[in-house]
């Protein structure tokens, strides 16, 4: 079958971290006179992501793309819709199969929406997968990499605690932008879970609903510190919880706790301020990489993929390492020297990463 054209170009576009992209722009990287791939030519793949325009996908799609770089012989489109919709996300994806059928990475914010496309794609012997966000039963994807955020919201619980007097009482308020999403509801779990067995005089309450969108997040949080004005601690579990908790701590001076998730660049000005205590990254630069590199090496090598949860690692920021977090975070080259020698070990010894893939969390 003959390979799509890929684009000209003009249309050979760069996302640089924290960039927004209208929906369905394609983002496309690679070497016009590589040749490389399983099949002794040009790779064309894609990735597909929740919103293309907010920080975590941003840098999972730059984690993508260095891999690509670096790797040689991949022709990569990165779509995404230009705010969180599962349905038009749905839409790119099935885009995809039509534009990328070497292979397809997939991270989604609503996994039922995707179990029959995906199922759809691999059926046609497209191989798919899962990024982020675990794939659900019937879907047909048999390899996931992400963190374990049942762990990373207990981290950013213990974190909270350490900055509370011995024994405290009072409450917690936690948020979650999208309630039913695993892995977000896993950290909101995390967190529950961690006050229960190092803190049981702290109530936690929640999680509310505090949305995606930045605006009506940073209107669901003021909503939330106004009816908790002697709350301990304000927790998320999201990308736009974390800085805007920040905004409206200093914007009402608040004696109050505040931290979230992700290093929007926002956020880690809040960290370095102190505003907000830390954040909890999931590294999702050196997931993208990661993840592309062994789907790439697998085409390449006409090898099957591994099966089951590739674990990936995640990052408490606090001020201690908050500026060299910040230098990371301004270009890829940047971020790839941060991570160069975490990527070198994963990659060594995948294996060794590699869990069931019902023990993710």
């Amino acid at each position: 079958m003959a390979q799509p054209a890929r684009p000209g170009p003009t249309r050979r576009l760069i996302l640089m971290a924290g960039a927004a992209a209208p929906l369905g722009l394609a983002v496309a990287c690679g070497d016009d006179n590589s040749s490389g791939g399983g099949k002794g030519g040009t790779l064309h793949m894609g990735i597909a992501v929740a919103n293309i325009g907010l920080n975590f996908a941003v840098e999972m799609v730059n984690g993508a793309k260095s891999a690509v770089g670096h790797l040689g012989g991949v022709d990569l489109k990165a779509v995404g819709p230009a705010s969180t919709d599962g349905p038009a996300e749905v839409t790119l994806f099935q885009n995809l199969t039509h534009t990328s059928k070497d292979g397809i990475i997939l991270f989604n914010l609503d996994p039922p929406l995707f179990v029959r496309p995906a199922a759809t794609a691999v059926d046609s012997g497209i191989p798919v997968v899962a990024l982020d966000t675990a794939p659900l039963d019937g879907s047909k994807i048999t390899f996931y990499v992400g963190n374990d955020n049942y762990e990373l919201g207990a981290k950013l619980a213990e974190e909270a605690i350490k900055r509370l007097p011995a024994s405290p009482t009072g409450s917690v308020v936690v948020g979650v932008p999208n309630p039913g999403t695993p892995v977000l509801d896993s950290r909101a779990n995390g967190i529950k879970d961690t006050f229960a067995k190092k803190a049981p005089g702290v109530k936690v309450l929640g999680p509310y609903q505090t949305y995606s969108d930045p605006a009506q997040n940073f209107g669901a949080w003021q909503s939330q510190v106004h009816a908790n004005p002697k709350a301990l601690a304000f927790l998320g579990v999201g990308d736009a919880d974390s800085y805007n908790l920040g905004k409206i701590k200093e914007a009402e001076n608040g004696s109050y706790l505040v931290a979230a998730a992700d290093v929007d660049a926002k956020t880690l000005q809040y960290v370095k301020s102190g505003a907000n205590f830390c954040t909890v990254s999931p590294e999702h630069f050196l997931k993208g990489y990661v993840c592309t590199a062994l789907f790439v090496d697998a085409l390449k090598k006409g090898k099957d993929l591994p099966k089951g949860w590739f674990k990936t690692p995640s990052l408490v920021v606090d001020k201690s390492n908050v500026d060299e977090v910040i230098a990371r975070q301004k270009s890829t080259t940047a971020a790839y020297d941060f991570f160069k020698s975490q990527i070198d070990s994963l990659l060594a010894s995948p294996d060794s990463s590699i869990k069931p893939l019902k023990d993710q969390r």
